[in-house]
């Protein structure tokens, strides 16, 4: 019976907070292992690795995705936010800082999972998304309640359960008209950089 040869490396190029990483990935490497083991971003975090909790949540051309469950060779090409990128200039981001104050965290593990998709959810209510719990799909409720970012924020899991104090500090920046999804992003001016090492200038 034949044996099946593995497939050799090819080179895939990220662009991940707004920097280019030339790396060498087999075509079966997952994005979150492609972030955390090539691009040496440790921030985005392998929890259940079956696309359960929600740690390593990242941003996908503004789409929230999880990055276990997908391929890196998948996303050439595509703008990719992990939490590193969501600070600007040294200066945390609205949610970050938000985060902070209403104390929205125990262990921190699922804290960067549970900001990029708090990032993403407020860009999209902003674009007029509808979630299960909307009361009315026809028509753009005015601001987000707590039931809303509950149910957006399902996909996150905090086994510290931190829930009220992660709700808190989404309604926080809600209601203050904080800066929202990729805002961060676009802060950030491409960089091509040696392979697999980001340009820390």
């Amino acid at each position: 019976m034949p044996v099946s040869q593995p497939v050799p490396p090819r080179p895939v190029a990220l662009n991940v907070n707004g920097r280019t990483y030339s790396l060498q990935l087999e075509p079966r490497v997952t994005l979150l292992d492609a972030l955390r083991e090539y691009a040496g971003l440790m921030g985005t975090k392998k929890g259940c690795d079956r696309g359960q909790c929600g740690a390593c949540t990242v941003i996908a051309n503004g789409r929230r995705i999880n990055s276990c469950l997908t391929l890196a060779v998948m996303h050439e090409g595509e703008a990719i936010t992990t939490v590193e990128g969501l600070a600007s200039n040294g200066a945390l981001s609205p949610l970050q800082r938000a985060f902070v104050e209403h104390d929205a965290f125990q262990c921190g593990y699922c804290t960067p999972g549970q900001l990029c998709s708090a990032t993403a959810l407020l860009e999209e209510f902003r674009k007029g998304a509808a979630s299960v719990a909307t009361v009315d799909v026809r028509r753009r409720p005015i601001k987000l309640s707590d039931d809303e970012i509950r149910e957006r924020m399902s996909g996150n899991i905090c086994r510290c359960g931190a829930y009220a104090n992660i709700v808190a500090a989404i309604r926080t920046v809600h209601e203050g008209g904080g800066q929202t999804a990729s805002a961060a992003n676009v802060e950030h001016n491409g960089q091509h950089d040696s392979p697999g090492q980001p340009d820390h200038a």
